[in-house]
């Protein structure tokens, strides 16, 4: 149907909805049945089977393989299906860990999508747009993505950005009017909004008339069909490392190869012994596991409010050194109250918190009745009028549906006895010249019941002063003076000395058939009335967040558009800035150039009354000094910024979704305590990933090394093929993945942010790998040359020895990993999920070792009592010898 060519009427029928109630929850539900979600069609994802027969097809798999069906053919059937079944294991562990973390992944991708507000029952709700269907109502404003193809039926100064369907970056402006032609191209559609694109300006409704693939999004859906497979820089320098390893392991199974051939072993023995070694030595589920510790990570930090959007946030958390934050609503409590009312020279006392419109008004401690004073009745009925916010209550509670600062003009009328239903009576608001972060005002235009019309605007003090030509003063309008505008700029500092926001409130009465078609017209020659002071009180937690970053060796900033002498004060009570702190404000940080910026910013802990525009010189300012910054915003103007930040974080509850689009990350509630939480997180998840690299690589090294020495030693294998293969799929798989859950070290929050090009070996990680493995081997082959040269007939005891040695002493040096110092400075039942890993790790070698249907399977004996204290001696020597040298070394 061409909705571009009805009429208002015509598209309310057409589409068989209420514009005034919305739709009902069973016209919802029919119409779900009909047109189904709205969403765009995903191109096909591999099946079950296919991702798990994905798992068969690494190289040395592929060769195992290969060597099971030799080893089949040769009449070895035991090895050929313990092989097959160990392959078969660990492919079933590689398909759930994968599972896993795509389903983890999707789960993040749900909560990150794109809201809506739409009128239900009479009733504006938020929903995400993919409950949206054909006939549904929706409002919108700046910073808004559209959910799906709306017939446009109001616009205030509506403009949307287009350029996913256009390619054109400049906004288009919209309107309601129908437009009849042939062959209108998408860009003319004036009054329509399409799925996916941006409004940068202004507020509109409309009615749903396409979703899903029905949209004009939904003629592209191919350019949208290719799934972005996300790798961090961590996980691409592990793949790097992985085929270094690859080339090693090769290299020194070839040579454990050649050299146990020229000493006289069998070649398919040691062709099949070098193969497993191989396989065990190539640690092919770092990738996986690397995948599961982020997106386990990342669950964590759902629960505890963060939502990561892009992966490698999660490893730039633990690199930040300053957070520039939002005050309001992320350092506040973003419950607006006014406390103070300036007119006339007068300053009245408000009391009540909150949104509840309960309070008293008080002149020099004396309770007045706002209705009987003239000025004070002015501030707060055009407060009121000016206003789109809406305070109702739900289950008790008072609760705003709008901006935290226009609730408190709300709420501050509320208690004078003004009420909207009632000031409608009297008024009716005829044109709305929406707020932005430019103008810094909000103006509307009402007529009274003799039908006389009049300005009302609200805003910035100081910029409502530069559009003011008289000011209200003993109920007479006066020329606004040099004399008046002290005494108003004396009450602006006298009020944000008290941390006090204020807003003024200005009116001019229009003549008789003025039109006034634009903000421009609208905001000038006005008359100054007087001002509202709100204080947002800081959130009790921010306080100690502070001083735990500060701790962190992380600087946090205050960026504010609110007065210096508000900011001030707020930061003074969050304990935010040190003895030698400044503070900067929007007119000094304009006048600086990026490198006059750098060489000051050091020492700047507030930016007062700053526009979105400056964050992003503060960010590279920051960054060009070497910092990696994480900043916070909510608006469509803050994106830029975010997106240039090295971590972008956007507001969940204010933020728009340009700016959540553009963020790393989300705060679910708004909380700069839990920015704090989350750099922990991140922080935390790259430990735990180093730690099981460490544990992952010193293993393999063990169990190559242990195999090497003892063919230049010309002994026997020390190890069979298939206990190879085991000790890699008992000891490797569940201990390394509860690494990655464990628990952050006391002192994690105590040390610098790490340095983002810090490689993964780091702080003698290789030195710790390399000197763990060679002792692992070591004792290994000492336990195994021990009970050899005791009872050389008896090879495969010997065997079982060094098998267990092996297990244990990898077992043992997985708590050794939980900690970079040593294994005696964190408690061993720390992590739950490691003591049931090893627990379970041990039962398997034990019913290998001593169930008599394995013991063939496996070339294991029964072990004596007495030689246990043989293996866990040597097991434990390699951990707690270096751990005494630690000491040692400490004292």
């Amino acid at each position: 149907m061409k909705w571009h060519e009805m009429g208002h009427s015509d598209v309310i029928r057409a589409t068989n909805t209420n514009e005034k109630q919305g739709l009902s929850d069973s016209d919802v539900h029919k119409r779900r049945q009909q047109y189904g979600p709205n969403e765009l069609q995903e191109g096909e994802k591999p099946s079950a089977l296919l991702q798990f027969l994905a798992q068969f097809k690494d190289f040395m798999v592929l060769v195992l393989l290969g060597a099971t069906l030799i080893s089949g053919i040769l009449g070895e059937y035991i090895d050929a299906v313990a092989i097959i079944a160990i392959v078969l294991i660990n492919g079933i562990l590689g398909f759930f860990q994968e599972r896993k973390a795509e389903k983890s992944l999707h789960a993040l991708k749900e909560l990150s999508a794109p809201q809506v507000v739409v009128l239900r029952d009479g009733e504006w709700v938020k929903l995400l747009s993919k409950e949206l269907v054909p006939g549904d109502i929706v409002k919108f404003t700046s910073g808004d993505r559209i959910g799906a193809d709306v017939r446009l039926l109001e616009t205030k100064s509506l403009e949307i950005e287009e350029s996913a369907l256009t390619g054109e970056s400049l906004p288009v402006q919209k309107s309601m009017e129908a437009i009849v032609g042939e062959n209108i191209g998408i860009g003319d559609l004036t009054n329509m909004a399409f799925m996916g694109t941006l409004v940068t300006r202004g507020n509109g409704t409309g009615v749903v008339v396409g979703t899903g693939m029905k949209t004009a999004m939904g003629q592209i859906a191919d350019l949208l069909q290719t799934a972005e497979t996300m790798m961090t820089p961590l996980q691409r320098r592990l793949e790097q490392l992985g085929k270094i390893l690859i080339v090693l392991a090769l290299l020194l199974t070839v040579l454990v190869v050649a050299v146990g051939v020229i000493q006289g072993h069998e070649l398919y023995d040691m062709f099949l012994a070098g193969v497993s070694l191989a396989v065990a030595a190539i640690p092919e589920g770092l990738p996986a596991i690397v995948t599961v510790a982020l997106s386990l990570g990342v669950q964590r930090m759902i629960k505890q409010h963060s939502i990561v959007r892009k992966l490698p946030a999660v490893e730039t958390l633990g690199c930040a050194s300053v957070i520039c934050s939002d005050k309001t609503g992320t350092m506040t409590q973003n419950k607006m109250t006014v406390t103070h009312i300036w007119a006339e020279g007068k300053t009245w006392e408000v009391t009540g918190t909150g949104y509840v419109p309960q309070g008293d008004f008080s002149y020099k401690d004396r309770t007045v009745q706002p209705k009987q004073q003239k000025s004070l009745q002015q501030i707060l009925t055009f407060g009121m009028l000016c206003n789109t916010a809406r305070i109702f209550e739900r289950d008790g509670q008072f609760q705003l549906d709008g901006d935290p600062t226009e609730g408190a003009l709300l709420v501050s009328a509320m208690k004078a006895g003004f009420t909207r239903d009632i000031l409608q009576q009297s008024f009716t608001i005829i044109e709305e010249f929406p707020f932005d972060s430019t103008r810094k005002m909000m103006s509307v235009i009402v007529e009274d019941k003799s039908g006389k019309r009049f300005v009302i605007t609200k805003g910035a003090p100081d910029v409502l002063m530069k559009v003011s030509e008289f000011i209200l003063w003993d109920e007479k309008q006066k020329v606004l003076s040099a004399q008046f505008e002290n005494r108003i700029k004396e009450s602006i500092e006298s009020l944000a000395s008290k941390a006090l926001r204020t807003i003024a409130v200005a009116f001019r009465p229009l003549r008789s058939g003025q039109i006034v078609n634009s903000y421009m017209e609208a905001e000038k020659d006005l008359t100054f009335i007087g001002l509202q002071g709100m204080i947002d009180p800081p959130r009790p937690e921010v306080k100690q967040a502070i001083k735990e970053c500060r701790a962190a060796g992380i600087k946090t900033v205050m960026i504010t558009g609110d007065h210096l002498l508000t900011a001030s004060a707020i930061a003074k009570q969050l304990d935010l800035m040190p003895a030698k702190g400044k503070v900067m404000d929007g007119q000094t940080l304009s006048s600086l150039s990026i490198d006059e910026l750098e060489n000051v910013v050091d020492d700047i802990y507030v930016f007062a009354r700053v526009s979105p525009e400056h964050k992003l010189k503060i960010v590279k300012a920051l960054q060009n000094k070497g910092h990696i910054v994480a900043m916070t915003g909510d608006g469509v103007n803050d994106a830029p910024a975010i997106k240039a930040a090295d971590i972008g974080i956007s507001m969940g509850i204010t933020g728009t979704d340009v700016a959540k689009e553009a963020s790393s990350l989300v705060l679910v509630d708004d909380n700069f305590a839990t920015i704090k939480s989350a750099i922990r997180e991140g922080r935390n998840i790259y430990e735990n990933i180093r730690k099981f690299v460490r544990y992952l690589l010193a293993s393999n090294v063990g169990e190559i090394l242990v195999m090497l020495f003892a063919m230049l030693l010309a002994l026997p294998l020390p190890l069979v093929p298939i206990q190879i293969l085991w000790v890699n799929l008992v000891t490797d798989g569940l201990p390394a993945m509860a690494l990655g859950l464990d628990k952050p070290e006391g002192n994690l929050m105590n040390r610098k942010p790490r340095h983002p090009r810090e490689g993964v070996f780091a702080r003698g990680l290789a030195w710790k790998v390399i000197s763990r493995g060679f002792l692992i081997g070591i004792a290994t082959l000492a336990a195994f040359i021990i009970i050899y040269n005791r009872q050389p007939d008896n090879l495969i005891y010997a065997q079982t020895i060094a098998f267990a040695t092996l297990v244990m002493a990898q077992l043992i040096h997985v708590f050794d990993c939980r900690s970079e110092r040593s294994i005696f400075d964190r408690n061993p039942f720390g992590n739950i999920y490691l003591i049931g890993a090893v627990a379970s790790s041990i039962l398997l070698m034990l019913i290998v070792i001593y169930y008599p249907p394995l013991q063939p399977i496996f070339h294991t004996v029964a072990i004596l009592p007495q030689d246990w204290l043989l293996v866990l001696g040597m097991s434990a020597l390699p951990t707690f010898l270096l751990a005494g040298s630690l000491l040692t070394r400490k004292s």
